[in-house]
């Protein structure tokens, strides 16, 4: 088995399907192992797991788009997968350091995990 073929396998599937819930085991299947081997094998030469890359990888997506300045926070934090504006508003702030409504305007750094990590 060829772990690094297999990661990325999984990481295209995740980043095509980023803004829809996203299941552990449907992720592994891509890499053709289980859930749990497939997770402790991302951890390691990852460094973060699975979760964590979902998470951040949303989040640097959602502030690429509010700094687009078009979208509502709201349909931002809709779009991926958070259940309401204020759990948005925690992890976005607790990711970027700034708050969504922040990430609006010109200039604001923002922090980026890109799939090629």
């Amino acid at each position: 088995m060829d772990w690094l073929k297999g990661i990325q396998n999984a990481i295209h599937y995740i980043e095509d399907n980023i803004t829809e819930e996203l299941d552990y085991d449907d992720i592994a299947k891509q890499a053709n192992v289980s859930s749990f081997h497939f997770q402790r094998a991302f951890g390691i030469l990852c460094g973060f797991t699975l979760g964590e890359y979902i998470r951040n990888r949303r989040l640097t997506l959602a502030g690429m788009e509010l700094s687009s300045g078009n979208s509502k926070v709201i349909d931002v934090a809709v779009k991926y997968c958070y259940d309401s504006p204020d759990s948005f508003t925690k992890a976005f702030s607790r990711f970027h350091g700034i708050y969504p409504s922040s990430a609006k305007k010109e200039g604001t750094n923002l922090k980026s995990i890109t799939s090629e990590n």
